[in-house]
């Protein structure tokens, strides 16, 4: 009921309606569509890729310049893979993306449309937002098994504070940054009581950490820096 926000239904796997339903509009923000693997099979990459590519030709033929798309951590070989594979720690934008699944699969693809798009279009600028398990506390976020929980290292983003990543991502001023970009956006601490460095050993043993990251309980599995120097993001949990 708020007159700032109007809802279109529209099925973005059609590229005529996603075209017509963001004329006039000054920046696109894309969440569709599935967040998990599902059957592991074929519906979740196709929707994904084939929306990701709409959303981002739609805003070319516009010339809407400003672009945010929810990647996801599962860029990685994470939770949704047979086993999580790391290279070291903390996880930052240059490691290894090796998904295993069609899901994460998507999100890799995702990104390189966005680095396809704004070759063709250099004056596009398109954020992917590679978000963490969003949940309202990080009490929601704790799980009881961290056996189960180690391919998602244990981590979550607060939904208010992943929603300030998305909005800071098309709001910036667009000489801080051009292009395509990816940002790891998690919270610094754990949902979990033990110290990172401690699961680290019991469960990831030979993965090394690199030097210069501070080894105590207070740093957690992720470098975020990246997203705090382009985008002046910092985690919040607001509740």
């Amino acid at each position: 009921n708020n007159p700032a926000f109007f809802f279109h239904p529209v099925d973005l796997k059609d590229f005529d309606a996603t075209l017509k339903v963001f004329e006039g509009c000054d920046a696109i923000i894309q969440l569709a569509a599935f967040t998990h693997p599902m059957d592991y099979k074929t519906k979740v990459h196709n929707d994904n890729v084939v929306i990701t590519w709409n959303v981002l030709r739609a805003a070319a033929e516009l010339g809407i310049n400003r672009v945010a798309l929810a990647s996801s951590v599962n860029v990685l070989r994470g939770v949704f893979s047979t086993e999580p594979v790391f290279h070291y720690f903390p996880i930052d934008e240059n490691h290894p993306c090796e998904p295993d699944e069609p899901y994460g699969l998507s999100k890799l693809i995702s990104e390189m449309q966005a680095n396809t798009i704004v070759r063709r279009y250099p004056s596009m600028r398109v954020a992917s937002i590679r978000i963490h398990m969003f949940v309202p506390t990080r009490t929601r976020a704790y799980r009881q098994d961290y056996f189960r929980a180690r391919g998602d290292l244990w981590g979550y983003v607060q939904m208010d504070s992943a929603a300030d990543a998305f909005l800071r991502a098309v709001t910036v001023e667009m000489d801080h940054w051009t292009g395509h970009e990816t940002f790891f956006i998690t919270a610094p601490q754990l949902a979990a009581d033990e110290d990172w460095l401690e699961l680290k050993e019991k469960y990831f043993p030979n993965v090394p950490v690199n030097p210069g990251w501070v080894e105590n309980g207070t740093k957690g599995f992720f470098d975020c820096s990246k997203a705090e120097r382009l985008l002046g993001w910092v985690h919040t949990d607001y509740a």
